[in-house]
Formats: C-alpha cells, structure tokens, sequence
C-alpha cells in the first residue's frame, strides 16, 4: 500500500497525538464548550464528533446529521481546530466534503461490509482527504485489512488504522476486548501504516482509559482517540466513557511516552545480549517441537493401524491439567500455557486427520 506518513497530515501538537471531542455533536453549546476547554489543554490535533450515530436499537440519539456539520464548521473557523466525523455511506461523505470537513473515520459498523465501503471510496476518488479505518466489530483482520485496501485502491494515501477493540460474547470488563494481537500482527503486516488506539470505545468506562492508553503507546501506536465532553452526565450518548477536557489534560500528562530505541549505547549493547539468548532459546524450542511433531506423528500412524478415534477427551483432559499445574509451580501464568497447548493441540489434530486420510 502507498501510504503518507500521519506526521505529514495530522502533524501532533503534544506528544501523544491525540484526537479528542465528543461522542456526538449534540449542540452548538456544548461543540463550543467542549472545544474551548480542549483548545485550552494546547494538546489536540484534532477534534472529533459524532454527527451520524449507528446505534444498535431504535429511538436512542442518533446524531444530528447535516445540522452538526454547519456546527463543526463554526468550531474549525473559531478555535482553528481541523475536524473529523464519521461517515457511514456516500451521501454522508459527500455532505462531509461539502462542510469541509477535515478528516473522515470509518467506523467498525461500516467496516464490516465491503459494500458501504466501497461506496465511500468511489466518493472519494481525487480527493486524498486522510481517511482513519476503525476495526470491524469482530475479530476479522482481513476485513479490517480489506477495507483500508478499497480506500487506498481509490487513490487515498492519507490513511490511518483505528483499533477501537472487538466485541465478544459474554461478560468482560471492557466494552470491547482490545486483543492486542490483532492490531500487532496489523502493524507487522503494514509496518507504514498509522495505528491510532480508541480506548473510550475500549473501555467503555473512565476507570479503564488511563490503563488502555498506556499499554497502546506501549505496543507502540501512533496516537489516541478518546472521547470528551463538557459535561459527560448530561451526554445523549455513551455518558459513562466521556471524559471531561480538564480529566483528559491529566490523563495525558501523566502518559508515559517510551522511545522506540535508546541512544546510549551501553543500553543497547545490553538489549542486543538478551534478544540473543532469546534467539538460543527459541532455536531450542523449535527442536524440541520437532522431536514432539515426530512422535506425534507415530502416535498418528498408530491410531490408524488399530482404528483408535484422533480426539482422546481424557488424555487432553490430562494434558491441560498437568502442564498448567506445571506451569503454575514454575511461576508461568496458567492461562498463557493453556493457550500455547491449544494450538499444540490443534495442530496435533491436524497432523493425525492427515495421517488417516492417506
């Protein structure tokens, strides 16, 4: 993919970059208020509302559309503030360009369905107005992936990732799981593209924001959209992960920015010994894991011989529960074992279904 540094179009006033407003554009009061509060902290590059709002049910606010725009228009003239808004289909973007809008996000609603975006990016053509892709709401890299694709097809080369966190089923303490795997094998894949983390829609909660921005500068991401409002007990939406300006001026202050690379020397001389022994280490695991593949695969050609089933129930019972056990003796968390011997397993599966298909 072609894509344009973000320093070079949405260059950051403090470090961390930080995109900050409310969740809607509920008024041109509180636009006002919350922007002049935000212009005081001297710390956002950009500010953000919501004008469309996909909301999961009926009869809950769903934005102001067209009317918020004039209103953002009216912010960007007063503070000198560059905007963005989310755009969910063709006719959203082209009222956005038309207000001038600066920047235009994605959201994980949209991103799911190569439809709408492609609709978007057909607008777009010979425009290169930055465009940030937020994840789909599950975990699918490949429609996140596809979706920042059909944008650059149409000739934008401003593009950023937003990784907002994923739904899953079930209780959780995030609103949406962060799993951080997933924008790391993003970043792996797409070394040029900016990731900006969303820990509001992450977190779901002000309690959980502080944490969720810390570990996104720590996993190295570019920037941060958080959420803020003048007065969040008196939003129309999402009242509960708003942070007020002055909340959001602390939170910033107290982030810990950390260095891709240290100049001293010693230190990475230092850095370069242990990433070596890591190096040992992991050529030590490889032969192992090729010892155990080797008799997996007798155990396979076994099976097969006297028509035993692939899947043993008792015996990955066992397994589960003695290398945890292990695990947990040798102060290594139970959980991550559990799921290095998940994929163990699965692989092991795949070998011996191989093995009584021959």
């Amino acid at each position: 993919m072609n894509i344009n540094s973000i320093n070079t179009w949405l260059p950051a006033t403090s470090e961390p970059l930080i995109i900050a407003g409310p969740c809607g554009a509920e008024s041109l009061e509180q636009l006002i208020n919350t922007a002049k509060n935000l212009k005081e902290t001297n710390k956002i590059s950009l500010f953000r509302a919501g004008v469309w709002k996909p909301r999961t049910r009926p009869n809950s606010f769903e934005g102001k559309g067209e009317e918020a725009l004039k209103w953002l228009s009216e912010i960007k003239k007063e503070f000198n503030f560059k905007t963005t808004v989310e755009v969910a289909n063709a006719q959203h973007t082209e009222l956005a360009l038309n207000y001038g809008v600066d920047v235009l996000w994605i959201g994980a609603r949209t991103t799911v369905n190569p439809f709408s975006v492609q609709e978007i990016a057909d607008v777009l053509k010979g425009t290169n107005i930055p465009v940030m892709v937020k994840n789909p709401i599950h975990a699918d890299l490949q429609l996140w992936i596809g979706a920042i694709e059909r944008i650059n097809n149409s000739g934008i080369t401003k593009i950023a990732a937003i990784h907002r966190g994923f739904y899953t089923y079930g209780k959780t303490k995030y609103r949406n799981k962060p799993l951080w795997q997933i924008p790391i094998e993003l970043r792996t894949l797409f070394p040029e593209l900016p990731i900006i983390c969303d820990p509001s829609h992450i977190s779901g909660n002000k309690e959980l924001i502080p944490s969720v921005a810390q570990k996104a500068l720590d996993l190295g991401m570019d920037g941060l959209m958080i959420e803020s409002h003048f007065n969040p007990d008196s939003a129309l939406s999402d009242a509960e992960q708003q942070l007020t300006p002055h909340q959001l001026n602390s939170l910033v202050s107290k982030l810990v920015i950390r260095k891709q690379n240290s100049s001293d020397n010693d230190v990475a001389i230092n850095l370069s010994e242990l990433r070596n022994i890591i190096d040992e280490i992991d050529e030590e695991l490889i032969t192992v894991l090729k010892k155990r593949t080797h008799i997996i695969n007798e155990i396979g050609a076994y099976k097969k011989k006297h028509q035993i089933t692939i899947f043993q129930l008792e015996r990955w019972q066992e397994i589960l529960r003695t290398r945890a056990q292990l695990a947990e003796k040798l102060g290594i968390s139970r959980s991550h074992i559990e799921k290095i011997y998940q994929v163990l397993h699965e692989e092991s599966i795949r070998i011996q279904n191989d093995i009584m298909n021959k």
